[in-house]
């Protein structure tokens, strides 16, 4: 992104491919004040007199000087295509701004976006299309990262989190909570300026409830993180155990793909391999990790140290036995597993000499009357190398994440910037509570609603430095 300010990028007319390289059609957008003036110079139709919200057919052509130079005709046929003309303020960026659809070739896109760029264009950033709808009062800034989270929507639930948060009902939310904060400030401000006179305006327990009122609602939306955030990014699910324990194939086995290398020498595993996979709905994110043995390998020793770090990012832990441990490990694990779902599975089921065949077998794991303290556990045994109850252990991760199924009207938090601000926010309020019930001075309580105030509208982007635009606007991909 460029280093001018945000409010200075708007004087330029943009263009960009919109839609990806190698399909049969392409479309590329224009978007600014010079948009049809710029297009009727290599369109065969005069867009500058054509009505708002209408598709026009015709041929792009090459009018420039070194064309004509060379070819005997006046000017060089490039495409046919249609052109969707919106006008301002109705339309995506707030601009006056069309749409080119034409043949998918690259040779076609290029020399398109070489003709607009040489008569008058100039080609877009990052982001740069939902950033000028937000400058523009299009949408909020919540609304404009909704977009990129909608582009990368790869399954039901993300898609209905992005489509929420696009349609503004978080934003909505935000806006209830800042006007019942900006009455209470208006009310306090009120005081302070009558604070010779001794009059109270707000009172005292009425403010209370409404600061408890509010700290409620913003812990809900805080809370919901955990749920939005596994939706997006996937529930962490780390996959441990003792070297040539069947980890990598258990990996293999839930990704249905050779991902992982699967070897009887022990410490084949040397990293933390991560893929993710969709299962029941939900998308987990699994991590292969170093077998868990005492070695002087210094690689496999910072393996090892890589397979505890991957224990404390995940929500889910998978420990894979084919035996019973021993008290030291059993100490080991759950105390680095507290405050975590944790799922013993005994593996290796199918080389158990007096066990009937592996279709038979039963789901629940034989140590499962070992003693794990306070650690909340499950368990189930498996042939990750034939697949027996893999099926189960699906399920299991399912039930463990405990995810309940967003409804339309649900307010889901699923960025990290936005709960950065709204834990800021409750800090804030949280300390307005505390200074009511000790009967603090208006003055110091109305710093503190200013401050909850001021979080939330960083949200949607009332409040917001450039650096922030840059770093949120740059993560889109060009042409939107």
């Amino acid at each position: 992104m460029p280093s001018q300010p945000f409010n200075n990028m708007n004087n330029d007319t943009i263009c960009a491919l919109a839609t990806a390289s190698g399909g049969a059609l392409g479309i590329i957008r224009i978007s600014g004040s010079q948009t049809f003036e710029i297009l009727s110079r290599i369109f065969s139709k005069d867009l500058t007199i054509a009505k708002p919200n209408t598709i026009h057919y015709g041929h792009i052509y090459d009018r420039s000087c070194d064309a004509v130079s060379q070819h005997q005709s006046p000017i060089i046929p490039i495409d046919e295509a249609l052109v969707s003309v919106f006008h301002s303020p109705h339309s995506y960026t707030g601009e006056d701004s069309a749409e080119i659809s034409c043949h998918g070739s690259s040779y076609i896109l290029n020399k398109v976006l070489e003709l607009l760029v040489s008569n008058g264009c100039r080609m877009a950033n990052p982001g740069e299309y939902t950033q000028r709808a937000f400058l523009n009062g299009k949408l909020d800034l919540s609304q404009a990262e909704a977009v990129a989270d909608l582009i990368a929507a790869s399954n039901e639930a993300t898609h209905r989190l992005a489509m929420n948060q696009m349609r503004g009902q978080f934003s909505r939310e935000l806006k209830r909570l800042r006007d019942q904060l900006l009455d209470m400030t208006a009310l306090l401000e009120l005081e302070i300026d009558f604070s010779e006179e001794d009059v109270e305006f707000a009172d005292r327990q009425q403010l209370l409830q409404l600061a408890q009122t509010i700290n409620h609602a913003i812990t809900k939306l805080v809370n919901s993180f955990r749920t939005g955030n596994a939706i997006k990014n996937g529930v962490p699910v780390a996959i441990i155990g003792k070297t040539n324990v069947g980890k990598s194939t258990l990996l293999n086995r839930l990704l249905h793909d050779d991902r992982a290398i699967v070897s009887d020498i022990h410490g084949t595993t040397r990293d933390t391999i991560e893929d993710t996979i969709n299962i029941g709905g939900i998308t987990f994110r699994f991590i292969d990790t170093a077998g868990i043995r005492q070695t002087q390998d210094a690689v496999e020793q910072i393996g090892i140290q890589r397979t505890y770090a991957a224990i404390d990012k995940a929500q889910i832990v998978l420990w894979l036995i084919d035996a019973i441990p021993t008290d030291a490990e059993i100490t080991n694990i759950t105390t680095r597993t507290q405050g975590k779902t944790l799922i013993i599975v005994h593996n290796k089921i199918d080389k158990e000499n007096s066990t009937p065949h592996p279709a038979v077998q039963h789901t629940r794991s034989p140590f499962a009357n070992l003693h794990f303290g306070d650690t909340h556990y499950q368990s189930i045994k498996i042939s990750a190398k034939l697949g027996t109850n893999i099926e189960q252990l699906e399920q299991l991760l399912v039930q463990a994440t405990n995810l309940t199924p967003i409804e339309d009207t649900d307010i889901i938090v699923s960025n990290q910037r936005h709960v950065t601000a709204l834990r800021q926010a409750l800090e804030a309020i949280t300390q307005v509570e505390h200074q009511i019930i000790q009967g603090i001075s208006s003055d110091i309580i109305t710093l503190d609603l200013h401050a909850c105030i001021d979080s939330l509208s960083e949200i949607v982007g009332d409040i917001s430095s450039d650096d922030t635009l840059q770093t949120i606007f740059s993560r889109f991909c060009v042409g939107k």
